[in-house]
């Protein structure tokens, strides 16, 4: 740009818009004069007091904006005008930094041989689920002129009020947290599996999903993995379905989720936090949760934000003239630094305590070898109905059984019973954590004490659900973290739970072809036959039990 072009362009950071105006015809015809010389769109940012806060040459998306403010109203407090040289009326860009700036207006002045012409004037509304608006509305087009009559002041004061009600009407519901889902889906064949799955992750964290979404991409963004443009529709779909979060379907880097939180000013939650959120409001052990607590840690430490060591002035007291060296002297270690330091020492006291737990586990388990009583573990995807199962092999008081619920992770800690079964004996049986597929890595490591339970069980029963469609990616899921823990020499007996809720064609498939036993947890189809068959594996494994006294039916071998 040329000296007096810069020179003209400061001038007018010296107007001023009367309060409510959305602008002078000067200020108007002194930017359409600039922008025919320079032969580019100008635009100004001005306060609801008038003054022009922000001067810059370029389209409104280019234009540097104050990082949007969340208060009782949800507008900025600013409104943008900038000129379209070339005519036309308000852009998509426009609109779009309306809506995801909430400025209180935006306006587009035509400009033709230097004088301004129709103004395009555009101002969000409120959000409304139901009728499906638009996120703004769009004024006829008028000429500056007639834009002075045009009250701002009380478009905004209205806008406001409707936020301000929207926002009591939301809070006296107290309903849960509603979320939008995103799965992306890069070409594999079980996207929309995982896009089921993460909704019963959401729904397990107690969370409301009101929209899902697959998205298909080949490549994905590396800094805002869907792109700016899909997350800009996303942040639509929020507005107007009343939604605060967004959580996908895999695992984000950090600095992903500041790109995408800072791009939608929505919570972002990935697989990975909502599986640790979910394992935190089950956690109900000692052990259970300290592994929790070890894994969100893990999670939450690349997660600081901060220079790190950039920041870093420990060498020694700036008043000491030989304290350190030079650039060590100052005032200490940052918080972010002393954060980092606490959980480092979190961490650690976390895996002593988790490694003494384990040693006493391991000394029970020894107890029971020496005691000559089989232990079967009972693994399988989560939600297959493991613990139902075990209660319904138990068939004991009801204070007795384990917790079992229709929902993912609702056992998070190894959990036996030692029962009786008829011309047999003594069997423990142990429920273990649900597998999923993927397993965040933070988890698996905190959780490796507590599958280490099934590591010295004499059998395995692997429970699936017969009903899943998926039922074939859960399978090999779960034999793949058999594998990877080293315990495909413990002898399996699969068994097809929830046989009430698929077809007979089904199931007579599934049993050929995986050789399971078909019951039914839930209404006690095929328990019996399960017992026998159970005894009748235990028995052709050589693996025999400490006999009682007595004979009777299945029950709590008394202690």
């Amino acid at each position: 740009m040329k000296s007096n072009q810069i020179k003209l362009l400061s001038n007018l950071y010296r107007r001023k818009v009367p309060p409510g105006m959305v602008v002078t015809p000067e200020l108007a015809r002194a930017m359409g004069e600039l922008s025919t010389d320079m032969r580019r769109e100008v635009a100004v940012l001005i306060d609801r007091r008038g003054h022009v806060l922000t001067v810059s040459v370029g389209d409104a998306a280019t234009t540097e904006l104050p990082p949007v403010k969340h208060g009782e109203n949800r507008l900025s407090g600013f409104h943008l005008v900038h000129t379209h040289p070339r005519g036309g009326a308000l852009s998509k860009s426009d609109l779009s930094t309306l809506f995801l700036n909430r400025l209180d207006a935006i306006c587009a002045i035509e400009v033709k041989e230097g004088m301004p012409g129709k103004a395009h004037v555009a101002h969000l509304t409120p959000p409304n689920a139901a009728l499906e608006e638009e996120d703004w509305r769009i004024l006829p087009p008028q000429t500056v002129y007639e834009l002075e009559d045009w009250d701002l002041q009380g478009q905004v004061r209205a806008l406001e009020e409707e936020f301000a009600r929207f926002k009591d009407l939301k809070k006296q519901k107290k309903d849960a947290e509603r979320a939008l889902l995103v799965q992306v889906d890069s070409g594999e064949f079980d996207a929309e599996d995982r896009l089921s799955e993460l909704n019963e992750l959401a729904r397990t964290a107690g969370a409301v999903v009101v929209h899902k979404e697959l998205v298909y991409r080949k490549n994905l963004n590396p800094s805002s993995v869907i792109g700016k443009g899909k997350l800009d529709e996303l942040t639509s779909k929020a507005y107007h379905l009343d939604a605060s979060m967004i959580i996908f379907g895999q695992e984000l880097s950090p600095a992903q989720a500041r790109e995408i939180e800072t791009i939608t000013n929505l919570k972002i939650v990935d697989r990975t936090q909502l599986i640790l959120d979910i394992f935190a409001l089950h956690a109900s052990g000692t052990e259970s949760k300290l592994q929790v607590e070890l894994a969100q840690l893990r999670y939450m430490k690349p997660r600081l934000l901060g220079k790190g060591t950039q920041l870093s002035r420990i060498g020694g007291s700036a008043g000491s003239s030989a304290g350190g060296a030079i650039g060590t002297r100052g005032p200490g270690e940052t918080k972010l630094e002393l954060d980092r330091r606490r959980i480092n020492d979190r961490i650690a006291d976390l895996e002593h305590q988790i490694e003494d737990l384990s040693r006493r586990r391991e000394e029970r388990r020894k107890a029971r070898a020496r005691n000559r009583i089989p232990v079967v573990g009972i693994v399988g995807y989560t939600n297959a109905g493991k613990s139902t199962l075990l209660n319904a092999l138990l068939n004991q008081r009801e204070e007795k059984k384990v917790l079992a619920e229709n929902k993912l992770f609702a056992t998070l800690r190894p959990t036996s019973r030692q029962v009786f079964l008829q011309n047999y004996g003594q069997v423990i049986l142990t429920d273990t954590v649900g597998f999923i597929r993927d397993l965040p890595k933070d988890l698996a490591r905190a959780f490796k004490a507590t599958l280490e339970e099934i590591g010295d069980a004499n059998l395995l029963m692997h429970v699936l659900d017969a009903s899943a469609p998926d039922f074939e990616i859960k399978y090999k899921s779960v034999e793949n973290i058999l594998k990877e823990l080293e315990l495909t020499d413990i002898p399996v007996m699969v068994v097809l739970n929830k046989a009430d809720q698929a077809s007979s064609e089904r199931l007579a498939d599934l049993q050929e072809r995986y050789s399971g036993l078909a019951v039914s947890a839930l209404t006690g189809e095929g328990i019996a036959e399960l017992k026998r068959e159970l005894i009748g594996v235990l028995t052709r494994h050589g693996l025999e039990t400490s006999q009682p006294e007595f004979m009777g039916t299945l029950g709590v071998y008394p202690s």
